[in-house]
């Protein structure tokens, strides 16, 4: 009779193909067994009774700001509050940490940074920017998931935007190396000049600043993002898409051949512009929340499968870096790791996304895109990375905030689904409403 180290039993196991009840037995940091009622003894169990166990989430999209900006987040805190979510894996981008990802030594610091301090297992992001195109082939060596590339002002002096010529260079580079390229999508010239034009006329209150970034600059840029990486035969993944335009842009080139995916985020699906203004700075980000007709249009695209995943693009930022008058003036990030998978639960339940998608969606589709083996399903073979989660109805206490900076625009609208634990590679990262002692997250880098 098979021996396990743990067995999580009568759980509703939530794979890409249906939701079974079910058992799933780890041995070595590694999934097993799945099935229903598994025979064989563990060394340690837990009856879920009727709880939700998913993969855990892996957010393609944060910003822990370490080295160098730990003061905004850092990795003990963003990754704790990300296994606080349910997230057992997080691909963090190459700014804002000082200094950003742009070459080999600055990879090292920031994997020694990581390996100190997060809890979840992490890949890393290098960028792309007119100061590091030499460094690409370096970055790649290093073991980076992609390269990251600003086609409008990133809001930090030490990342660059990046001009058409050095994306399509660092675009021939990552085709090379078979590599994606992630860009932010706006076109620079059109939000720069109407912020300009805007706060030169004392117009400064958050509907100024979102009538400066319209679907336009978002939509000119993607399309100019496609036609690069179409001829440079590079994967393409556009960040942060904000409105159901855009992913149809997308959809189309992917129709035509183009390898190019895409992502939105959950304040994109919950909140928009009159939200923002309501809010106030702690909704302001780029590109800006949107109207509700494409906010509705988002929802429209995910469960029709155009969106190819959710992150969070946490971005968090000190409260004195939120408190100006002059919204320009004002950091534009919004923090949302801890409370990526809840939205998507909370918000899929309302608006009919089965719970496959929604392991497809915060999960498997991320690990395929990025080449991150082991990750991203409750399979045999794979990594035990799962999470443990209970549909509340509404009633239960908001859930603690383990972000540096605990103010977010989610606590008081996420009502009705819970995080009851995490586990990555077979190991306690959150156990019963707690986090658990702190183990070791590890270095992801792509497979083959």
């Amino acid at each position: 009779m098979a021996r396990y180290e743990l067995i999580v039993r009568n759980g509703r196991v939530v794979t890409e193909l249906g939701v079974e009840t079910g058992d799933v037995a780890v041995s070595g940091g590694i999934i097993a067994a799945v099935g229903p009622e598994l025979e064989g003894g563990a060394a340690s169990g837990v009856d879920v009774a009727g709880r939700l166990v998913l993969p855990g989430v892996i957010d393609a999209h944060v910003h822990f700001n370490e080295p160098g900006r730990t003061d905004w987040e850092g990795w003990a805190t963003g990754s704790r509050a990300l296994a606080a979510g349910g997230g057992t894996v997080c691909l963090e981008m190459p700014l804002n940490a000082h200094p950003p990802t742009l070459d080999g030594a600055a990879f090292d610091a920031k994997r020694a940074a990581a390996e100190a301090a997060s809890v979840v297992d992490f890949g890393l992001w290098g960028g792309i920017t007119p100061v590091n195109i030499h460094a690409l082939d370096e970055l790649a060596s290093c073991g980076v998931i992609g390269y990251k590339a600003f086609m409008s002002a990133s809001g930090t002096d030490d990342f660059p935007l990046t001009d058409d010529d050095t994306l399509y260079r660092g675009m021939a580079h990552a085709a090379r190396h078979g590599l994606p390229v992630a860009v932010h999508a706006e076109n620079d010239a059109i939000t720069h000049g109407m912020a300009r034009r805007a706060r030169a006329a004392g117009k400064t209150a958050m509907r100024d600043y979102l009538d400066s970034r319209p679907a336009i600059a978002e939509l000119e840029a993607i399309t100019r993002a496609i036609t690069l990486a179409e001829a440079a035969g590079c994967a393409l993944h556009i960040v942060h898409v904000s409105t159901g335009r855009g992913v149809a842009l997308v959809a189309e080139a992917r129709e035509r051949g183009v390898d190019v995916t895409c992502e939105t985020c959950p304040h994109y699906l919950w909140f928009t512009g009159e939200d923002a203004e309501r809010i106030g700075a702690l909704a302001k980000c780029a590109p800006p929340l949107r109207d509700e007709a494409e906010r509705a249009m988002l929802w429209t695209q995910l469960i029709a499968g155009d969106i190819d995943f959710v992150a969070s693009d946490h971005s968090p930022a000190p409260p004195a870096m939120k408190e100006s008058d002059d919204v320009f003036a004002n950091w534009g990030g919004i923090a949302g790791c801890q409370h990526l998978l809840s939205a998507v639960v909370i918000g899929g339940a309302g608006h009919g996304l089965p719970l496959p998608d929604i392991a497809r969606l915060t999960a498997g589709a991320v690990a395929r895109r990025f080449r991150l083996a082991g990750k991203g399903g409750l399979a045999v073979g794979n990594d035990a990375d799962l999470v443990i989660g209970e549909m509340t109805g509404g009633d239960h206490e908001p859930v603690h905030c383990y972000y540096r900076h605990p103010a977010n625009i989610w606590d008081d609208v996420l009502r009705g689904f819970r995080v009851v634990s995490t586990l990555r590679r077979g190991q306690w990262l959150y156990r019963d409403g707690k986090p658990a002692p702190p183990t070791p997250g590890q270095l992801l880098t792509p497979a083959g």
